[in-house]
């Protein structure tokens, strides 16, 4: 798989000033919170609404992990398989397909035309992954609100189009829930998030098209549909985008989430002080060893593949070389690294910036959060960088998740963490003026009576607003403020409360306020 960078931002930074110029710190004094209700605060009223999409690569079945970790923080519609241009299943009719470009038609051997390509027969790791989540639904429920149940979650795995790389020529059992959940009167988006191929998008979309185009509802159907789904997707891995959506239903909005620090090139883009948290050594300790989910997830050297001789899937093996490998017959394509080591979960950003850690990243993809944003951050080395905007992030996320795998492994809500609640008095989106003070009143608890540090910084890189503001504490999590007199009317301004407890793992939590200048 191929590393696309994020989605261009709407414009570029230039000065080193502009990353972090001012942050404000602070000791809490914590008070507890009962957990239930520190878990409503933990996220919003509305969960978001989402169907996933996987193929059966290994980095899809460590995602889906993750996912399920945090299931409590979404209404999931669907479960899916579906196919991409490197995993489909064939109709078993011995029909053969071939895409020219593909990887099988980069190594220079004669395989396809063929009747599947890496995709086992009567695949099953959803299924597999959410028999794993009944075991840890028990311990899970004790310590977060919402956690859908394992019948639940099951009766919503279903296929996609997975017979065909890209190909969109009839419906699935998939494509028609897209079509009934696009075309019901839920209200808010619907996100589709997909870390494969988006052929189940596509179809949906030309079933609508095809039934409703030449009648008096069209234009309507047209409207809601464009408005309603948001694909949120690991590239455009089957080129269904590119040659059906794009053209076909311009309106639609379409996030790129294609990150490196989630993906198999996670080592060239992690920061040099959390590299560790890709080793052996933190994967054993937080991952691999915890819990029902860890012997599922996917690490270097674990004597497993997806697809019984897959060659391009050699990362189960340990104590081989290169060419080794290579005599074997696979495909070696990323380094080797040490067993038991971080592989990837290269789709995990498609849903991460919907997570109600406070940061609010869905809202725009412009934000920014976990799973990264359309644009470029100021990296520490000051240079403008496609891949800061997840990397800074990493270490809370990675921290998050190994919470969260504790959780599986006790029914005692005292002997796991909670991140802090983090929230700030008043609206959160406000409409200021030039020249106007502005005070920003926070409010930090902790479920767990860990010691907690804050501060408010300016997320610069996600403003519009091209200057800094200079806050001052006026409080234990407040801050005033005022806007510049240039600031200009539209521009935004990013604050963010940024919570973090002493725990073990250390755990954060935040909340963001935009303003926008209006004169």
């Amino acid at each position: 798989m191929t590393m696309p960078a994020f989605g261009t931002g709407r414009r570029t930074a230039t000065l080193l000033s502009r990353l972090l110029i001012y942050t404000l710190t602070v000791a809490v004094t914590i008070t507890a919170a009962p957990p239930a209700l520190a878990d409503d605060l933990r996220h919003g009223e509305h969960k978001p609404r989402v169907i996933l999409m996987h193929d059966p690569e290994l980095d899809d079945q460590n995602t889906l992990i993750r996912y399920l970790l945090y299931s409590n923080e979404f209404d999931t519609e669907a479960l899916m398989y579906t196919s991409s241009g490197v995993h489909w299943a064939g109709d078993g009719k011995g029909t053969t397909w071939f895409v020219p470009g593909r990887e099988y038609d980069r190594i220079g051997r004669d395989i396809c035309p063929c009747t599947s390509w890496r995709w086992k027969p009567g695949e099953r790791f959803i299924h597999e992954a959410v028999d794993l989540y009944a075991r840890a639904y028990p311990n899970l429920r004790a310590h977060a609100k919402g956690y859908p149940s394992p019948g639940e979650l099951k009766a919503k795995i279903l296929n996609g189009n997975i017979e065909f790389d890209g190909d969109i020529s009839k419906d699935s059992p998939g494509s028609d829930l897209i079509r009934g959940k696009l075309l019901d009167n839920e209200p808010g988006p619907l996100y589709l998030l997909t870390g494969a191929g988006q052929s189940t998008i596509a179809r949906a979309l030309k079933s609508i098209k095809d039934r409703y185009e030449n009648t008096s509802q069209w234009p309507a159907i047209q409207r809601k549909v464009s408005r309603k789904a948001i694909i949120q997707s690991w590239g455009d891995q089957d080129d269904t985008y590119a040659k059906y959506i794009a053209p076909n239903w311009p309106d639609i909005e379409f996030r790129q989430m294609a990150t490196t620090i989630w993906g198999y090139g996670a080592r060239r883009a992690v920061l040099p002080q959390d590299a560790e948290l890709l080793s052996a050594a933190w994967t054993r300790a937080n991952v691999s060893d915890t819990g029902p989910f860890g012997p599922f997830y996917r690490v270097w050297g674990d004597g497993k593949q997806m697809v019984p001789g897959d060659i391009f899937d050699f990362f189960g093996f340990s104590g081989l070389t290169v060419e080794q490998l290579e005599e074997r017959g696979y495909v070696v394509w990323t380094s080797l690294q040490e067993k038991g080591s971080w592989i990837s979960e290269g789709d995990t950003s498609i849903f991460m910036n919907l997570i109600g850690n406070g940061l609010r990243a869905g809202t725009d993809a412009s934000w920014g959060g976990w799973g990264g944003r359309a644009g470029t951050d100021i990296a520490p080395d000051g240079t403008a960088s496609t891949d800061y905007p997840s990397t800074r992030w990493f270490r809370s996320a990675q921290h998050d998740f190994a919470a969260r795998l504790k959780w599986t492994t006790t029914s005692r809500y005292a002997a796991a963490g909670h991140a802090p609640d983090v929230s700030v008095s008043g609206r959160l989106d406000r409409d200021v003026r030039p020249g106007q003070t502005v005070t920003l009143n926070g409010h930090v608890t902790d479920p767990d009576r860990d010691a907690v540090t804050s501060r408010w910084w300016q997320y610069t890189d996600a403003d519009t607003y091209p200057g800094t503001v200079e806050p001052t504490r006026s409080g234990p999590a407040r801050v005033r403020l005022r806007i510049p007199h240039d600031a200009a009317t539209g521009q935004t301004i990013h604050l963010i409360l940024q919570a973090t407890d002493d725990g073990t793992p250390a755990l954060t939590s935040y909340q963001r306020a935009v303003l926008t200048v209006r004169r």
